[in-house]
This record gives C-alpha cells, structure tokens and sequence, in this order.
C-alpha cells in the first residue's frame, strides 16, 4: 500500500500527474479541491462549516482543511493507498496528518515535487489564461501567486526533506516523459526505504 504526496507550483502539471501516477500504482488521487467541492456542493456540515469562511472571502482554516481530509482518507477507496495532491501546505497541516496516520498505525511513504523555472510557468499560465479567457491573469499576478506558493510550500518541503522521502523531479517536457521520471523517482525512494511493495510492472506500459 502506498501513501504518498505530490507538490508542484501552478502551471507545473502537478494535477494532470497525480492522476497518472495513482492510476499506475493502483491507488486513489485525493485533490483537496475536490474534497472542498464536494462537501460545498452536498452541504455536508463540514462543507457548511467551510462554505461560511468562504463566502466571507476568508482562508478555511487548518482545522476544518484537516477534518475533510481525516474524513475523506477515511474512505473505503483509500485504504490500499492514497496520493494527496494539495495538502499539506502549511507545517501544522503536516503534523496533522502526521497525527491522522499515526492514530491508523500508518506512514507517509513519499513526497514528490515537481520543479518547473518560474519563467517557464509564467508563459504556461499566461497561454492557459488566454485560452480560457482569464484576463485577470497578470504575468504579474501569476508571479505574485508563485512567490507565494515558494513561501508557503518550504517549510514543508523541509520537514519531509528531514525524513529522506523527498524526490524533486523535471516538470518540463512531454507528460508521458515527466510520468516515467515521476515513477523512477517513487521507484528510488521505494528502494532507499523499503516503504513501498513491490509494483506490478504491468501498470507502466
């Protein structure tokens, strides 16, 4: 069973990714955007919970963020494996899941991060924001958001860097080539921790 996480600043692939390599080794791919979508839309009281904040146009804090994740990895379809896309994001959102896992007896296995150059993701966002008509998408705006992503994002990085399952992995280039050097990553850190069962090789091709 694998349990593990994928980061990725916006524009890096990140989601498109999460999908491919959960499909490969068998495993679900939460998004914490879907989690949030689908509490708002089926009002459940966390999705009330969090709806209020939101329409207030404030941060959902940690505390709700941590629930809807407790419950959603909760699920039937999680128990052989997860791949966490957006979450966590902050150090207290690390040591909740931390906390989340070890009440379950359960690790996180890996954390792969996909590297873009800032430049590189400025002109992906911006031809994204013209084909989609997003004219508030600023190079300046896409910037800012990235700077914020930088900040954000190191302190966890760090705590995971601490515990040796971090793999920083070329986001540029073809997707089926950014997939396998995803999966050689997973693949390196399965053999430098002997957290991960073997993988039907079957699913790669």
């Amino acid at each position: 069973m694998t349990r593990m996480l994928i980061m990725g600043p916006p524009g890096s692939g990140k989601g498109t990714q999460a999908g491919r390599i959960a499909d490969k080794l068998g495993i679900v791919a939460i998004s914490t955007g879907d989690i949030f979508r689908y509490n708002v839309k089926e009002m459940t009281p966390l999705g009330q919970e969090a709806k209020r904040y939101i329409d207030a146009g404030d941060f959902v804090p940690d505390e709700v963020t941590n629930r809807m994740v407790a419950d959603r990895i909760g699920q039937s379809d999680a128990a052989q494996g997860f791949l966490l896309d957006g979450y966590p994001r902050t150090v207290g959102q690390v040591e909740a899941l931390d906390a989340m896992l070890d009440e379950a007896g359960l690790r996180l296995d890996a954390v792969v991060e996909l590297t873009v150059e800032d430049e590189e993701l400025v002109e992906r966002l911006l031809k994204r924001a013209e084909i989609e008509g997003r004219a508030d998408d600023t190079a300046e705006v896409i910037r800012h958001r990235l700077d914020l992503y930088h900040r954000e994002t190191a302190s966890v990085i760090e705590q995971y860097t601490d515990r040796g399952i971090v793999s920083r992995v070329d986001g540029t280039g073809q997707i089926d080539d950014v997939t396998e050097r995803l999966l050689q990553a997973i693949y390196s850190v399965r053999a430098a921790t002997g957290s991960f069962p073997a993988v039907d090789r079957a699913r790669q091709d």
